[in-house]
């Protein structure tokens, strides 16, 4: 039977919902069991946080100051040894997954299997391709350890409840010399995270200025939703680029997303094809985000919005 092995996804202490997603996407294998490795700095929060996903047998802290923050290069080789035994390894298909599980797989000596979005088989899965308009099978070989990133979007989060035991390790590995960590600049923001948020209001192009921009902030704070944009807004200078949703950007699945001046370029839509309600504002009547959305309202966004506020109240 299959041994999974799941790396966790955190942030400030806290672990980021995608794990869980992880672990939903193990159940399918109808594994033997299922672990979750913590590498940080001090692990123990973490892991006493991912101890609760029910359907975890263990949780693997592992606590080292070369951990503080998540790089590749030093984390990779730490869970090759810890992937050791294990016939699978699972990361999020996240920033932080598409940086990380690529150097496993390739000191595990096998390819990646990227988004996977169904289980088939031990060694059978679907993904994406194509901008999300085909989905593929793929066989992974059987006789290597899968090693696979998870399409948040295709799975819920395993539920809590667990009580998973949690064991402290260290792990000896070489770390690279190579790479080190020089800083981090990152915008702060009291909004929810973009891609674990249940609802989300973006902008595009048609919002028309980095100033105009200003109104959708504010509907998304009326809301408690997260913002995102299209790349065309982001391309235009309108927000930064850890804003842009779509397939070049974050590849979401709220329960809400307010699309509001944008049109709907195929690269956009892939990154909301999973979404629950898609509400749509925009005043070209022929626009593609009308076809997928459940909602569509034409007319200049500025004149519909400020009376959506007002009926929100």
């Amino acid at each position: 039977m299959s041994k999974v092995l799941i790396v966790a996804e955190h942030h400030e202490g806290r672990l980021n919902g995608a794990t869980a997603k992880c672990v939903a996407a193990a159940r399918a294998l109808q594994p033997e069991y299922i672990d979750i490795a913590v590498l940080a700095a001090d692990a123990g929060a973490v892991a006493a946080e991912a101890a609760q996903i029910e359907g975890v047998r263990r949780v693997l802290a592992v606590s080292a100051e070369a951990n503080a923050h998540p790089i590749a290069q030093v984390l990779g080789p730490q869970v090759a040894k810890l992937a050791e035994g294990y016939s699978h390894v699972f990361g999020p298909s996240t920033t932080f997954g598409k940086d990380v599980m690529p150097v496993v797989a390739a000191l595990l000596g096998t390819a990646q299997v990227s988004d996977l979005m169904t289980v088939e088989g031990t060694h059978t899965f679907t993904r994406p391709i194509y901008a999300g308009n085909a989905i593929v099978t793929v066989d992974a070989p059987a006789d290597r350890p899968v090693v696979a990133t998870v399409r948040s979007a295709s799975w819920p989060e395993a539920a809590r409840g667990g009580k998973a035991e949690i064991e402290t390790m260290t792990v000896e590995a070489t770390l690279p010399t190579h790479t080190r960590f020089v800083g981090l600049a990152a915008g702060s923001s009291d909004r929810p995270d973009l891609q674990s948020a249940r609802r989300v209001v973006a902008g595009g192009r048609g919002v028309g200025s980095e100033e105009n921009f200003r109104i959708i902030f504010d509907f998304a704070d009326k809301l408690g939703a997260a913002v995102g944009a299209s790349r065309a807004a982001v391309d235009a200078g309108y927000v930064p680029n850890e804003l842009q949703v779509g397939q070049t950007g974050k590849i979401i699945a709220p329960e809400l997303y307010v699309a509001i001046g944008i049109s709907g370029a195929i690269q956009h839509l892939t990154g909301i094809k999973d979404a629950g309600t898609i509400v749509a504002i925009n005043k070209d009547a022929d626009a593609p985000i009308f076809e997928i959305a459940d909602i569509g309202l034409v007319g200049d966004l500025f004149k519909i919005l400020p009376e959506l506020d007002a009926a929100i109240g």
